[in-house]
C-alpha cells in the first residue's frame, strides 16, 4: 500500500502544480497572458486528468473499497468521486480549448468567460483532490 500511496500523492501534487498554473493564466487575464504558458497547460491538462483517473478507478478505488468496506457511505463515496472524474475530464476537454484559443492569440475569445472556466475547473479540481487526500489518508494509517 506504501508504493500505492507515494504515487497517489505524487499525482495529486502534480496536479495542484497544474491548478497553480491555471489560476496564474486567469489571473493574467485579459491582458498579460502567457500564450506559451496556456499552450503547455493545454497540452498537458486532458492527458495528466485521464491519466490520474485511470490510475485511481483501476488501481486505487478498488484497494480503497475493501479498506472501506466497513464503512457504510464508502460506496457512495467512491461512485461520487468517479462521477467527479467524468465531470472533471469534459471540463479539461473544454478548458483545453480555450487554453489553446488563448495561446494561439484568438482575439475574439471572450476572456471573462475563460477566466470563469478556468476558476471553475482548478476549485473543483483542488476541491476533489482534499477529498480523495482525506480518504487515502485515513484508510492508509
Amino acid at each position: 500500500m506504501t508504493d500505492l500511496v507515494a504515487t497517489f500523492f505524487k499525482a495529486k501534487t502534480d496536479q495542484l502544480a497544474l491548478c497553480d498554473q491555471l489560476e496564474e493564466i486567469a489571473d493574467s487575464l485579459p491582458d498579460r497572458v502567457n500564450r506559451q504558458k496556456c499552450l503547455y497547460a493545454a497540452a498537458a491538462l486532458a492527458p495528466m486528468i485521464r491519466k490520474v483517473h485511470q490510475f485511481e478507478e483501476e488501481i486505487l478505488f478498488p484497494r480503497l473499497a475493501v479498506l472501506m468496506s466497513g464503512e457504510p457511505t464508502s460506496a457512495r463515496t467512491l461512485e461520487r468521486l468517479r462521477f467527479e472524474h467524468c465531470e472533471d475530464e469534459c471540463f479539461a476537454e473544454e478548458l483545453t480549448e480555450a487554453l489553446f484559443d488563448l495561446g494561439r492569440g484568438r482575439v475574439d475569445l471572450n476572456v471573462e468567460a475563460t477566466g470563469y472556466m478556468l476558476r471553475g475547473f482548478f476549485e473543483a479540481v483542488r476541491r476533489h483532490i482534499a477529498a480523495e487526500q482525506e480518504i487515502v489518508q485515513r484508510c492508509s494509517h
